[in-house]
């Protein structure tokens, strides 16, 4: 299995096995604290080979800078298929979410585990507005 798309972004589609992904971003500024982002996605793409066929468990966990969840893991499964003469297949997987609030300014992390195997993470820093100096 391999990760061919990774993403954070303002929003995401599959259209018949494509993946379209919108604004990607690492980073979120607020004035204050708390703050709540309206709306994200995290957009992925897997790619399987044939001995890969069947069931995979996915999961997604945002966690602050100690490691401890900022909310419930998401999980799924991902069943990829193939015809008889193809070798590999593409899964798309989008994940939307509504209102994510955060607490405190901070170096957030995305992490991804596939079968419970931890195969890759994204940052997500959330940061103070700059004070912009008047002249």
């Amino acid at each position: 299995m391999k990760i061919e798309v990774f993403a954070l972004c303002d929003a995401a589609t599959d259209n018949r096995g494509k993946l379209n992904i919108l604004g990607t971003f690492d980073q979120i500024y607020a004035a204050k604290m708390p703050v709540v982002h309206p709306a994200c996605a995290i957009a992925l793409r897997f790619r399987f080979d044939k001995m890969e066929e069947g069931s995979h468990k996915i999961n997604l966990q945002l966690v602050d800078p100690d490691g401890t969840p900022v909310f419930p893991p998401m999980e799924g499964k991902v069943h990829p298929r193939m015809a008889p003469d193809i070798e590999s297949v593409a899964v798309n997987l989008i994940l939307n979410f509504q209102h994510m609030k955060f607490e405190t300014f901070a170096d957030y992390q995305i992490n991804l585990t596939i079968d419970d195997v931890s195969e890759a993470s994204l940052p997500l820093r959330v940061r103070e507005v700059p004070q912009q100096h008047m002249v």
